[in-house]
C-alpha cells in the first residue's frame, strides 16, 4: 500500500535527520513524498493514521486543556551544589543499599532547562502527550507535541506494549533568537527566554500556533505500565533503548564508575562543554545505574527518588543594574548598542557588559537605563541581557534612544528602510577603524600572514596606521620601534604586506568592508565588471542587474564609494600597486554548467568557501540571493531565511551529502 510506504519513507527520513544527524533524503524530496502522502489521505480519509506524519498539525483549537493522569507520579529530584553534597548523598544511599552501589557506578547526564512531560505510548503509537503539572496530573497537550518534529508518533523497534516516556521540550539557543528578532520585525513582543517560551507554547489552546515554535525534544527515561517491568538491567540501556526507538536523547551522557569520574565530567560540562551548547542546562543528572537498586532505594516523602540528585551548575542567568546604554561602531559602520551593568558573576565570571543587538530589541524588551535586569550567559560568548524586572522600577529609570550622529565622528548616522541597524557612512569613521583593519588582513580578505589582532592594535595605537592604505606605507625602522619586533619578524610583515598587492580584486572589494558584500558578492561584482574602474562607473542599476546581486547590495555598493573619503582611499591604495583587477575565470566545463546554487546555514563537513569552491569547478555559479533562478539550494544547520524562501519559491532544497552526491555522480 503506498501510504504505508509513504508513512515508512518518512518516518525513516525523520529518524535519519532527528535521532542518527545524517540525513540521507534531501529537503526537497522529504517535501514530494510529504505531499504526496497528503494527497492519498485527502483522497482515501480510511488509510490515515494516527502515526502518519500529516497529522503533526491540524487538531482543531480547544477551550481548556483536559487533564491528564500519568501512569506512576512525575518525580522531582534534591539538588547537589558541590562536589561535597555530591558524597553526603552517596554516603546516605550506601547505608540504605550498602556497596553495591558504589559497584553499580552512576548514570551522569545533562539537565535540560527546558518544560518536562510525559508521552504515551500504546502498542508504539502516541496516545497521550502531557506536561507534568504536579507530578501525578498534569494537562493534555497530546495535539501540540504532535507538532514537535522529534517527538515520535510511532516508536521503532519492539517497545513494550504500554510505555510512558518522560523528557524535556526545549528551545534551541539559536531557534529562539531568531523567533525573536522575527517577532520584532512584525511589530510582537518578544519572549523573556526560551524555558518560559518552551512551556507557553505547549500550552497553547490552538496547536498550529505550537506548530510555528520551532521546539525540540529529549527523552530521559521509561515508564512501565502499572504491574509491568522494563526488559533492562541499567539507565544506561535505557538510554540505549530510547535511542533505538527512535526518540532523540540528550549528548554528554557517560557512566561514571566513581565519584570521582562523576567530578571530572561535572566540571567539564561545566566549564567547557555548557558554553558550547545550543540548548540551556542548568546542571547534571546523577542516577545509580543499576535499575534493580533503584526499586530498592524508593522515594524520599513521596517526593524525591533516593538514587538521583541533580548536581546544580553556577546560575547562569543574574539579576543586577543597567547602569548605561551605550554605543560601538563595527566595521561595516554598523551602531551597535550595548549593556553596561553593575557586575555580577555568572557562571565563575563577572560579567560587566552584554550584548542589545539593535535599537528595535531595546524597545521591544522595554528596556530602560537604571532597571534591575536579568543576563544570561550560557551558550553565549558576549552575555546577553534577556530583559528588565518591571515590577522593581522605582519611577528614576529612563528610556534611551539610539544618537543620531555617530559616536566615534560626530557623522549623521543613516538607517534604511528594510533594516533593523543604523549605521555611520563615514570610511573614515574612528570608531570603524580597528575592526575594519583586522577584517581588511584576514584570511578571507588580503590574507596579510603575521598581521594579528594584536599587531594591528599597536599599529593603530603608535599611529602609524590610520586606514588600510597605511599599511602598504610602513617601513621595518617603524615596526622595530615597537615591542615585540625584531629586525626578522618587522621584515617578514612588511613582505607580507607586500606580497598582498597582488590579491585580486574580489579579496580587495571583500576587505574593504563595504556593508552586505561578502566573499561571495565581491567575487560576483569583480567577475562581472572585471576592475575597479568599470565597478565605480557603474550606477546603481547596472550593478543591480548583476545576477545574484540584486538591489540591497548595489545601494551598498553605490553608497560606498560616496561616502566622504572613499575615493581618496582607492586612489592611495592605487597609488601602492593594489591589483584592481579579477583575473578571467576559465569557461565552465563541468557537470553543473549553467546552474545557479545558493549555499545556506553551517554544512557538516564543508565551509561555505570550500563548497562554493567545489561547485564553480564543477560549472555552477554560486550566488548570495535566492530567486526564481536559483537552480537548487544546499542548506545546512541553522538556514534561515533563505531556505524559507526557496520553500515559497518552489526552489529544490538540497543537502550537503545530496551535494557531495551530485559533485562526484551527476545524473
Amino acid at each position: 500500500m503506498r501510504a504505508a510506504e509513504l508513512r515508512a519513507l518518512l518516518d525513516q527520513a525523520s529518524y535519519e535527520y532527528y535521532i542518527l544527524d545524517r540525513p540521507t533524503l534531501s529537503d526537497a524530496e522529504y517535501d514530494r513524498l510529504f505531499r504526496e502522502l497528503q494527497g492519498i489521505e485527502r483522497d482515501h480519509p480510511e488509510l490515515r493514521t494516527p502515526d502518519s506524519p500529516t497529522q503533526r498539525v491540524g487538531s482543531p483549537a480547544v477551550s481548556a486543556l483536559p487533564k491528564h493522569t500519568h501512569l506512576t507520579p512525575m518525580l522531582s529530584l534534591g539538588n547537589a551544589f558541590s562536589d561535597d553534597e555530591v558524597r553526603e548523598w552517596e554516603e546516605r544511599i550506601v547505608k540504605i543499599a550498602g556497596d553495591e552501589v558504589r559497584r553499580a557506578g552512576y548514570s551522569a547526564e545533562l539537565k535540560i532547562d527546558g518544560a518536562a512531560i510525559s508521552l504515551r505510548y500504546d502498542d508504539g503509537v502516541l496516545v497521550v502527550g502531557a506536561t507534568r503539572g504536579n507530578g501525578v496530573i498534569g494537562e493534555d497537550v497530546t495535539a501540540n507535541l504532535r507538532t514537535v518534529r522529534d517527538v515520535p508518533l510511532r516508536l521503532r523497534g519492539t517497545p513494550p506494549a504500554r510505555v510512558e516516556i518522560r523528557g524535556e521540550i526545549y528551545y534551541p539557543f539559536d531557534l529562539f533568537e531568531r523567533m525573536n528578532e522575527e517577532r520584532v520585525r512584525s511589530g510582537e513582543p518578544v519572549f523573556a527566554n526560551p524555558r518560559n517560551a518552551a512551556a507557553g507554547a505547549l500550552r497553547q489552546l490552538d496547536p498550529s500556533i505550537t506548530a510555528t515554535r520551532p521546539l525540540r525534544f529529549f527523552g530521559y527515561t521509561v515508564v512501565p505500565a502499572p504491574g509491568e517491568r522494563l526488559p533492562f538491567r541499567t539507565q544506561g540501556e535505557v538510554l540505549a533503548a530510547l535511542k533505538g526507538w527512535g526518540v532523540p536523547v540528550a549528548p554528554h551522557h557517560r557512566h561514571c564508575a566513581t565519584l570521582e569520574e562523576v567530578a571530572r565530567w561535572s566540571h567539564q560540562i561545566e566549564h567547557e562543554v555548557r558554553a558550547t551548547l545550543n540548548f540551556a542546562i542548568d546542571g547534571g543528572v546523577l542516577k545509580v545505574d543499576d535499575l534493580a537498586l533503584q526499586d530498592d532505594l524508593g522515594v524520599v516523602g513521596g517526593r524525591d527518588p533516593r538514587w538521583a540528585i541533580a548536581r546544580k551548575f553556577a546560575p547562569d542567568i543574574a539579576v543586577t543594574r543597567l547602569l548605561d546604554i551605550r554605543v560601538n561602531v563595527g566595521r561595516t559602520g554598523a551602531l551597535n548598542p550595548y549593556a553596561v551593568l553593575d557586575p555580577v558573576e555568572i557562571g565563575g565570571t563577572t560579567v560587566t557588559y552584554a550584548t542589545l543587538h539593535n535599537e528595535d530589541l531595546v524597545r521591544a524588551k522595554d528596556l530602560r537605563i537604571g532597571d534591575m535586569v536579568q543576563v544570561k550567559r550560557a551558550g553565549e560568548v558576549i552575555p546577553q541581557v534577556i530583559g528588565p524586572i518591571p515590577e522593581q522600577r522605582t519611577g528614576e529609570e529612563r528610556e534611551w534612544r539610539m544618537p543620531s550622529t555617530c559616536p566615534a565622528c560626530g557623522h549623521t548616522v543613516v538607517r534604511d528602510d528594510e533594516e533593523v541597524a543604523w549605521y555611520c557612512p563615514n570610511v573614515s569613521c574612528e570608531g570603524r577603524r580597528l575592526e575594519g583593519l583586522v577584517h581588511f588582513a584576514s584570511r578571507a580578505a588580503m590574507d596579510i600572514r603575521g598581521l594579528s589582532d594584536a599587531r594591528m592594535e599597536q599599529l593603530v595605537a603608535a599611529g602609524f596606521v590610520r586606514d588600510v592604505a597605511d599599511l602598504y606605507a610602513l617601513t621595518v625602522e617603524q615596526l622595530l620601534t615597537l615591542e615585540r619586533f625584531a629586525q626578522r619578524s618587522a621584515e617578514q610583515l612588511v613582505e607580507a604586506i607586500a606580497a598582498s598587492r597582488a590579491q585580486p580584486l574580489s579579496r580587495l572589494l571583500f576587505g574593504l568592508g563595504i556593508r552586505h558584500v561578502g566573499a561571495g558578492a565581491a567575487e560576483l561584482l569583480a567577475r562581472h565588471f572585471g576592475d575597479l574602474d568599470h565597478l565605480m562607473r557603474a550606477t546603481e542599476a547596472d550593478i543591480a542587474a548583476v545576477h545574484g546581486i540584486g538591489e540591497t547590495i548595489a545601494h551598498s555598493v553605490i553608497t560606498w564609494f560616496a561616502a566622504p573619503g572613499a575615493r581618496d582611499l582607492i586612489e592611495r591604495l592605487r597609488g601602492h600597486g593594489l591589483t584592481f583587477a579579477e583575473p578571467q575565470a576559465p569557461a565552465a566545463s563541468g557537470a553543473l554548467k549553467g546552474l545557479t546554487v545558493v549555499i545556506t546555514g553551517t554544512l557538516p563537513t564543508l565551509s561555505r568557501q570550500e563548497a562554493s569552491s567545489r561547485l564553480e569547478a564543477a560549472g555552477a555559479r554560486v550566488t548570495d540571493s535566492v530567486s526564481k533562478k536559483t537552480s537548487f539550494l544546499v542548506a545546512g544547520e541553522a538556514a534561515g531565511s533563505k531556505l524559507d524562501k526557496a520553500r515559497a519559491l518552489g526552489v529544490e532544497v538540497i543537502d550537503e551529502a545530496e551535494l557531495l552526491r551530485r559533485l562526484e555522480h551527476p545524473a
